[in-house]
């Protein structure tokens, strides 16, 4: 995209319009407007949120019940173009961003068909500044379990962290990646990381967290492949006390 010959190459080409979707790079104005009629994105999020190249999980991550597809008119800043149609959808409770992504992936699809055949009539409304939140690139740490949070915040890390990066979060038995969870309780007194029983007539361990405690229900030892809470600790063989914690940062190379 940044080969100074290409914007000519593209616009040879004829094109009325472009249409972009999930293209990690920063179109130079060349680019963008090498197409008669300019170039659109298509966008996972209700913008001004989310705009950048994670918006999915983020919003899950930070709590969302409701997310969309926005179309807008490509400019040079980070998803800051002027907005022609959007569509909003409801984000599942239990929903992973995995799952949202294919449920988004069609209605994208439906929303793009809608406004390149209504692009004659859309009149592009700039983006209100109020609301604007970034949605930058997922990192393996922004999966990384810090117990000290509440557990619904947990849950949403686990939803928005699937498939990638994974929550992580560091036991006697090495570290842990957790894919499934749901929070439950409320008040808890043990020390958040600490693996408890929470009935006592019960037999479903959890992990206390600031508030309450998280329940893994898929989780992925090490090197080896995902399986269920129980049958991990079955494997693992811990017993109520032991300790969870987020992981430290990678070491260095010696």
């Amino acid at each position: 995209m940044r080969d100074p010959e290409w914007p000519e190459r593209l616009r040879a080409l004829g094109a009325d319009v472009a249409v972009v979707v999930a293209f990690g790079q920063i179109l130079p104005r060349a680019v963008l407007d090498a197409p008669r009629r300019g170039s659109i994105n298509v966008h996972a999020s209700l913008l001004p949120r989310y705009r950048g190249a994670a918006p999915i999980q983020w919003a899950i991550m930070r709590g969302e019940t409701i997310t969309g597809i926005t179309t807008f008119q490509m400019d040079e800043g980070m998803d800051t173009g002027p907005m022609l149609l959007a569509e909003s959808i409801a984000i599942g409770p239990e929903e992973t961003a995995g799952e949202l992504s294919g449920r988004l992936a069609v209605l994208g699809a439906s929303v793009i068909v809608e406004t390149l055949a209504r692009l004659d009539e859309l009149t592009p409304e700039p983006q209100p500044r109020e609301g604007a939140t970034p949605a930058p690139r997922l990192k393996r740490a922004d999966g990384h379990l810090d117990w000290q949070r509440p557990a619904r915040e947990l849950v949403n890390v686990v939803r928005g962290c699937n498939p990638w990066p994974g929550a992580l979060t560091r036991g006697p038995a090495g570290a842990l990646t957790i894919w499934r969870a749901r929070a439950a309780g409320a008040g808890a007194t043990e020390p958040p990381g600490t693996l408890l029983l929470p009935r006592p007539d019960g037999n479903e361990m959890a992990i206390a967290t600031a508030d309450g405690w998280l329940v893994p229900s898929e989780v992925q030892p090490e090197n080896r492949r995902a399986m269920d809470w129980a049958e991990y600790l079955r494997g693992a063989r811990l017993a109520v006390g032991s300790r969870f914690a987020k992981p430290g940062p990678p070491r260095a190379a010696p």
